[in-house]
């Protein structure tokens, strides 16, 4: 359940800032780097702030990751 509200915020956030780009300023670019770049390094260090929150907010992580069902 957790990697679904992961994705799907993340998913957002990404539309939203590009539409943010196109429409109010180009500088919003800057929110989409920064979500890129939290990406990258969550792979590396197996850590993310947004994770953390939904995990405390009360989401239950999965057992078996992204396995096919």
């Amino acid at each position: 359940m957790l990697n679904t509200y992961f994705r799907v915020i993340v998913g957002i956030m990404v539309l939203l800032s590009v539409v943010l780009t196109v429409y109010v300023n180009p500088n919003w670019m800057w929110f989409t780097v920064f979500i890129g770049v939290n990406l990258i390094q969550s792979a590396f260090t197996k850590w993310c702030l947004l994770e953390t929150i939904l995990v405390k907010l009360g989401i239950k992580k999965e057992a078996s990751g992204c396995s096919i069902k």
